[in-house]
């Protein structure tokens, strides 16, 4: 059985940062592409970033660009995302997802899926 588990979300102020972790089982880590995701309420689930399976090859949303950094550490079966400068409009559920291999970009190429972590940026 395949199992993403998110953690390290929670209440920052404006400004902050929080380190997420996406830690996997069930699967050969080291040969699948982590993507995270985040839904606000009321909205879709939209695409944050992404790397491929070596770490070689990264992709950020516009809107995090400069502000968020992904990394893994395949030893440990775990993805990072690094979040600084949070802003209010970050607030959202964040999941993380795998695909095989290369990034993608839609929540329709990945297969596996995390249960989410809350993030919540007050101002």
């Amino acid at each position: 059985q395949v199992l993403l588990v998110e953690s390290g979300g929670g209440l920052v102020q404006a400004g902050g940062s929080l380190r997420l972790s996406c830690t996997a089982s069930g699967l050969t880590f080291s040969s699948y592409a982590v993507g995270w995701f985040r839904q606000a309420p009321g909205k879709e689930r939209e695409f944050v970033t992404a790397i491929s399976w070596n770490g070689g090859n990264t992709y950020h949303a516009d809107s995090v660009k400069g502000r968020f950094t992904i990394s893994r550490d395949n030893a440990k079966n775990t993805v990072y995302l690094q979040m600084n400068s949070l802003k209010p409009e970050d607030t959202a559920v964040y999941y993380c997802a795998a695909r095989l291999y290369s990034i993608g970009v839609l929540t329709s190429e990945y297969k596996y899926w995390g249960q989410g972590t809350q993030v919540t940026v007050s101002s």
